[in-house]
Order: structure tokens, then sequence, then C-alpha cells
């Protein structure tokens, strides 16, 4: 009965939006939406609004999902069935006032059903005729009464004791009704349904349009990936409801060179900087917009232009999967070997730290070679984050690479995140200060500024010397241990005198006379 009500109310928000829409000038879209809402099936809409109650069972079986006034004979029976103290009393007034006799009862027991009784004076008003002897049936006559029945009465009988069970038959047939009209409808109520997705999605996407401020992308078959100022969908409303700093929009041009084709290979983006700077927020709301306007959204940025993308391939964040032995620098390389072996010049592929899983000459070599594939092979538009910043010397040799980093701000010891996207290589990855503020131990944070100090005036070819130089981490925490005082003759007396007292065996009294005592032993320097 709910999924009628569902269709049922469909079918009346339809009539309400066909009339909202009526006489607009539309796009062709969103007039073939309107034309299917107004060819909606206008008799299985009264049927259902009709019959259907507003308060409805969940199963069919349980009864009572059809409207009162939809059915007489349903009616009746539901009256019976509910209120028949209030039907057998007005049979007793009515019988009452045909035969006047004012003291006639309307009664039931287990033996005889429902029965007529009078007294022995008034029995001639039921018996005294020939017309009365053939309505009313004699059934039993006492000491100082007599009972009676009646065809009528014995009928109600009958249907009260069957009401519930008559009732929930008619509503069944009323529902087999119902259901079969919809499926006959359903090609009519399939686009109706189409038609209200459509319209549904262009309100939404336009309404938050409108309150975010989106911009119309321009989509062609160009090969160009123009962003000004775009913004994570997302995150911007995130911040916006923890009454955080406004989100800082960036650009993202991953278009051909100037000068050249529009229809050649677009460029390649090395993105270093910060952990926490932004990187991985700045690869994912690039891919959003592309998704948002191809979809036919207007999109979170000043301006867009996008070249139709075939496919957008995604590698970011960490992940396993142990349960088919795949550790999570495993499932990295499978995953970023697809996106080797599929992406095409109209791809669009954000890499987000290839090869950190594993050793860091390891991870360096694959992520080089990974980005020279991609430039030379895929040319694909591409934002490839990454914390090797050894790999910003390939801007040298590959024409289509660009160097852009996330801005960041010391300040009295402490880095700040611009979350601006600039021009350059990042010289830092602020790695250090990022697990301070993440609550490492003061001594880990130390202890790590210290190997990374030592790493760097070294330099990483001499990384066995390096490590053999360092001290342990044990002696480096002895080291900034506080030294302990000199003895103290006066805290030796005091420790003295404590260890003497038995607390469990002392007054209150005691206990402030012995603790006045040690304050002046302390105080004592003679």
């Amino acid at each position: 009965p709910r999924d009628l009500a569902a269709i049922r109310d469909g079918l009346e928000g339809a009539s309400g939006i066909t009339a909202a829409l009526a006489g607009l000038d539309l796009p062709a879209e969103l007039l073939l939406a309107r034309d299917a809402l107004a060819a909606r099936p206008l008799g299985l809409a009264g049927l259902l609004s009709r019959q259907l109650a507003d308060d409805l069972p969940l199963m069919a079986r349980d009864g009572g999902f059809i409207a009162r006034g939809a059915h007489d004979e349903l009616d009746e029976l539901r009256s019976l069935r509910d209120e028949s103290r209030q039907v057998v009393a007005a049979m007793q007034v009515r019988y009452g006032e045909e035969t006047g006799v004012r003291s006639l009862k309307i009664r039931h027991n287990n033996v005889l059903g429902y029965f007529i009784e009078v007294t022995q004076q008034n029995a001639d008003a039921l018996t005294g005729s020939d017309a009365a002897r053939q309505r009313f049936i004699h059934r039993q006559t006492l000491a100082n009464a007599m009972r009676f029945t009646t065809v009528e009465l014995a009928d109600m009988e009958s249907r009260i004791a069957n009401a519930a069970g008559s009732a929930i038959a008619i509503e069944l047939d009323l529902y087999e009704t119902m259901r079969v009209a919809c499926i006959e409808a359903a090609d009519s109520l399939r686009a109706v349904a189409e038609a209200v997705a459509v319209l549904d999605v262009s309100a939404g996407l336009a309404e938050l349009a409108e309150i975010e401020g989106y911009c119309r992308p321009q989509v062609d078959a160009t090969a160009r990936f123009r962003i000004v100022a775009g913004r994570h969908p997302v995150v911007e409303q995130a911040l916006r409801r923890q009454a955080s700093h406004p989100f800082v929009a960036n650009d993202c041009d991953l278009s051909p060179a100037a000068g050249s084709s529009a229809d050649e290979s677009g460029a390649l983006w090395l993105l270093t900087g910060p952990n926490m700077g932004g990187k991985s927020t700045f690869l994912r709301q690039n891919a959003l917009i592309a998704v948002m306007a191809q979809a036919g959204s207007f999109v979170p940025a000043g301006s867009a232009e996008i070249g139709i993308v075939d496919r957008l391939f995604s590698r970011v964040g960490a992940s396993d999967d142990l349960a088919r032995g795949r550790s999570t620098f495993m499932v990295e390389m499978v995953e970023t070997a697809a996106i080797l072996n599929q992406a095409t010049e109209r791809s669009l592929v954000i890499l987000d730290e290839i090869g950190r899983g594993t050793a860091t000459f390891d991870g360096l070599s694959i992520a080089w070679a990974a980005i020279e594939y991609l430039h030379e092979k895929n040319r694909c538009r591409t934002l490839f984050a990454t914390h090797f910043h050894e790999l910003t010397a390939l801007s040298a040799r590959l024409a289509r690479l660009a160097n852009v980093t996330m801005r960041v701000k010391e300040w009295n010891g402490d880095v700040v995140f611009l979350h601006e996207v600039a021009k350059g290589a990042a010289d830092r990855s602020y790695g250090v200060q990022v697990a301070r503020l993440a609550g490492l131990p003061d001594q880990v944070v130390a202890r790590a500024r210290d190997v990374l100090a030592r790493l760097e005036d070294q330099g990483r070819s001499e990384r066995k010397p390096i490590i053999d130089d360092l001290p342990l981490f044990s002696a480096e925490v002895r080291q900034a241990s506080p030294k302990p005082a000199a003895a103290d003759p006066v805290a030796g007396h005091v420790l003295a005198a404590l260890d003497k007292l038995a607390p469990d065996e002392m007054t209150p009294l005691a206990a402030l006379e012995a603790l006045y005592s040690l304050k002046a032993l302390a105080t004592n320097k003679d």
C-alpha cells in the first residue's frame, strides 16, 4: 500500500510541477520532461487518490488502506466490525418503536447468539398477528420472558462474525485492481519518473550554482583545461559550516602551451609542498570540476575551459587488500599500472605520492619513470603531487612539465599553510613541523630535527656514515634530561624524619604537629 501511495504522491507532485512549468520558455531537455509529465496517467492518479487512505499499513494483508467512502459494502462491513454495539443498539431502538414495546432488548449469549427478549406481558406485540409471527421467530420461553429472532438479526449476526474477514477480502480485491492498473501504466510511470529526475537534477544544480556562485564552464573538443579560481565543492562548504577560514581558490592550467594547436597534448603539473598544505585537495577539486562540467553542471570556479575528458583516473590515498595478499604499496602499484596502461591523450589523471610506500630510492625511481611515461607515452593532462623534490629537475628535460608548489610561510619557528598554488618547487616538506602539530612528544620532535639537520648537512649520498655518526636515541634523551642537583643535607634530614613517621598510627593533632616539625626542619638552614 505504501508503494501505491508513493506512486499517487508522485503523480500529484507531477501535476503541480506541470502547472508550474506551464508557459515557460525552457531548454529542449526540460521541454521533453514537461511533456512527459503532462502525459501522466490521469486515470491511475484519480483511482489511487480516491481509494487509498492517508494512514497506510506496511503490508496489504493488515488491511485498513482503503479510504472511507471508496466502497459502500466495505464501509458497512467496517461499521459492523468496529461499531457492532452501536449497530445492535440502533436495531433495538427501531424494533422497540415498531412494536411499541419500549422494554424490548436485544441480547447475546453463546447458545442463542443474538436474540430479542420481551416480558411475558409484552409478548403479544410480537405474536398477536400472522405478520408479527412471520417476522419475529420464537426461540425460547422463560418464566418471565420470551425470546425471538428475525431474519434481519440473524443476518446481522452472521455479518458481524464475518465482517473482519470480508472487509480484508474486499480490500485485497481493490488492492489487486490498483496493482494491475499500475503495471499497465508502467511505461507512462517510468517516463514520469525520468522526467521528474531530469527536472530534479536541473533544479538542484541551478540552485547550487546560484547560492554558491558557480560559473558556467566552456566544454569543447580541444585539449584545454584552464580553471581560474577553482574551489573544492565539498571542502568549501565544510569550512563554512565550521565557521573556519574561507576556502582559498586556486588556478589550474593544463592546456597546451601558448602558440601551439589547441588539439595538442595537455600539460603535466608536478606539485610539491608540505604535508597539510592542500595538495590532495587541489588534485581532487580539479577532478571534481571536470566531472561536474561534463555532467552539465555549473562549476565552483571563476571561469573554466575544459576540453572533453574521455576518462578520469585517480590514484590518491592509501589502502590495502590484505585478504588477497596485497600490501598498501602493491595496491598503489596496481592502480598506477592501470593508469599508465589505459590513459589516453584525452584523459585527466591525478596522482598523489606515487612511490612513497617503499624504499626512498626505489620509490623515487618509480615516480621518475612514471612521470616520463605519462609525458611521452600517455601525453594526458596530469596533476602529479609528490614529496620527491628531486623530480622537479625533470622540468629541464620535459617540455610539457611545469613545477608548481603549495606556498607556506614560517613564523616564529612555526609553519603557516597558505593553501596557495604558485609556480616553482618546494625545497622542504616540513614533515617535522607537521609531526609536532600532530602531538608527537617533544623529545621525538627534537631528535627528528637533529637527524634531519645532519642528513641535510652531509648529503644523501653519504647515508651510511651519517647514520653511523649519529648518537643513539637513548643517549640523546639522556643528554636532554636535566642533571640531578647536588645532595642537599637539609633535604636528607627532612627525608629521614619523614621516614620515621607512621601516619596510620597518628591522631589528626599528632599529624599536624609532625607537619609543623617537618616544616621547621626544612626551613632550618643551620
